[in-house]
């Protein structure tokens, strides 16, 4: 595994870090913490095979965050001197100066132990910045080709997000820690057209906190999905049109994850919960009195929040607040025993400590409490796929995710997906389209009546997750096996946009 990029710990974090540590401490600062970021990306965009467009991006400033008296201050500079480092950290005292008359909480932070000089890095083996832009034209070409030639497909694009992430973070009561964090997320997408109706499908494939390897050494099987792709894509052309009904559900992760984020990722976010996002992000119908009561779904439910695991994107060795990464339990045996936490909402509640989940996507912006990676648990001797499949008398088979709608309270919500199967008697019976599952949040989970077994367990997950304002972006991975529910509304999306 490769080590952090001597480009970035060859700068003089120490120094800067210093400087503005203790400029912070001789205006009282009770915590003072400094970041010092390098955010490289390059996105790679072709159409029918010719590269239609190549971006890179290069990010790298600092930000130093305060606390005064009870009240945050923030500020941040691209300019990297130590000057600039002291005059931050007086922009950030001044800040929480201005901001005290009209802050009604005092900031206190949770208690967490001290890293000295941690370092950690994304698993990863091959930097895919440091690939040849011409090899990945090649490679996004020769898949565009194969698909095209394929009778029935009219267009391929393909697109290619890379991300390279460096931090160093240091504060007041010692801590300081050197990261790195790679992500990757190839994607193909074929179109086509039959009696007048347009549609496309597009791969499955993840994005993933891995290296250019993903595409070149056999951890996921591209042949295969290519292959399947202009296939999938004709039966569903060819397809009837659902009918609307209740249906028993089999839903595979490819398609679940998305259910889980938007559903238990964001609802389980503690600040959301106790209504700091209502401006904007929303807020949650899993409320704080509710802690330990709420049956969030079947007694089979068990879901934990993760920045731990392989090739996670909100794995992290520690966060923004300089927690160290863990897993906990979210919902257990379908209860709400759980949420997620940055230092100052912990401490705010009475929890012990937080549980790492304070980010800030660029040098510029002030950390807020994020999603971790949040994961739907298979069961340990749980069915396969197919095992589930065969216990449907009437219902469908759902692959892949697409267009999906939510309330402001995370509750009434309604999700489409790449492919919808009919399931007839335990067995598939070819694809039908223009279907959308609808449910509220706890009717939807308190119907799964089982869940598959390690072998169906898959990552999937987003590299555009939106929070804040001013804007943020994240990354997360959420894990989940093939799951059952029984009973679920699903409309005929074509009948409804017609009314």
């Amino acid at each position: 595994m490769p080590d952090v990029d001597p480009r970035f710990t060859d700068l003089p974090l120490q120094r800067l870090a210093d400087a503005a540590l203790q400029r912070a401490r001789d205006f009282g600062a009770s915590h003072a913490d400094f970041r010092l970021e390098r955010l490289r990306s390059q996105n790679v965009t072709l159409r029918d095979s010719a590269l239609e467009s190549a971006h890179d991006g290069d990010e790298l400033g600092m930000g130093v965050r305060v606390v005064v008296d009870g009240t945050w201050g923030f500020a941040a500079t691209y300019e990297l001197t130590t000057t600039a480092a002291v005059r931050a950290a007086e922009e950030a005292v001044r800040v929480a100066g201005v901001s005290a008359p009209v802050c009604s909480e005092r900031v206190d932070l949770a208690p967490e132990p001290t890293h000295r000089r941690a370092r950690w890095v994304s698993a990863y083996d091959i930097d895919p910045l440091g690939v040849p832009l011409d090899e990945k034209v090649g490679l996004l070409g020769d898949w565009s080709r194969r698909l095209a030639t394929v009778s029935g497909v009219a267009h391929v694009t393909a697109d290619l997000e890379q991300y390279v992430e460096n931090k160093y973070y240091a504060d007041l009561a010692g801590t300081s820690t050197t990261q790195q964090r790679v992500r990757l997320h190839p994607v193909l997408e074929v179109y086509g057209e039959r009696d007048g109706r347009i549609d496309s499908m597009r791969t499955i494939a993840p994005p993933v906190g891995r290296g250019w390897e993903y595409v070149t050494d056999g951890a996921y099987d591209w042949d295969a999905e290519l292959e399947r792709l202009p296939g999938d894509l004709a039966e569903k052309l060819a397809a009837p049109s659902v009918d609307a009904g209740a249906y028993d559900l089999v839903i595979d992760p490819t398609n679940l994850w998305l259910t889980i984020h938007e559903s238990i990722g964001h609802a389980t976010e503690l600040d959301r919960a106790l209504g700091y996002e209502a401006n904007y992000a929303s807020t949650s119908f899993a409320t704080y009195d509710q802690l330990g009561s709420l049956q969030y779904g079947s007694p089979i439910m068990h879901v934990t929040g993760d920045r731990t695991i392989e090739h996670g994107l909100a794995t992290i060795g520690y966060d923004d607040d300089g927690v160290e990464a863990q897993s906990w339990d979210i919902i257990r045996d379908g209860v709400l025993v759980g949420y997620q936490l940055d230092r100052s909402i912990a401490a705010r509640m009475g929890f012990e400590r937080s549980n790492g989940c304070a980010f800030a996507d660029s040098p510029s912006h002030v950390p807020i409490q994020r999603m971790a990676n949040v994961s739907l648990q298979p069961a340990a001797d749980g069915p396969d796929t197919d095992g589930l499949i065969a216990d449907v008398d009437h219902g469908l088979y759902i692959v892949g995710d697409r267009s999906w709608s939510i309330d402001m309270q995370r509750y009434n919500f309604q999700f489409t997906g790449q492919r919808f199967y009919r399931i007839e008697n335990g067995e598939l019976k070819g694809q039908v389209r223009d279907a959308a599952y609808q449910a509220t949040t706890t009717d939807f989970w308190r119907s799964m009546s089982a869940v598959g077994g390690p072998q169906t367990w898959h990552l999937g997950g987003a590299l555009n997750c939106g929070k804040a304002q001013p804007a943020q972006v994240a990354s997360v991975s959420h894990g989940a096996p093939s799951a059952l529910f029984r009973d679920i509304a699903v409309l005929n999306t074509q009948a409804e946009s017609g009314r």
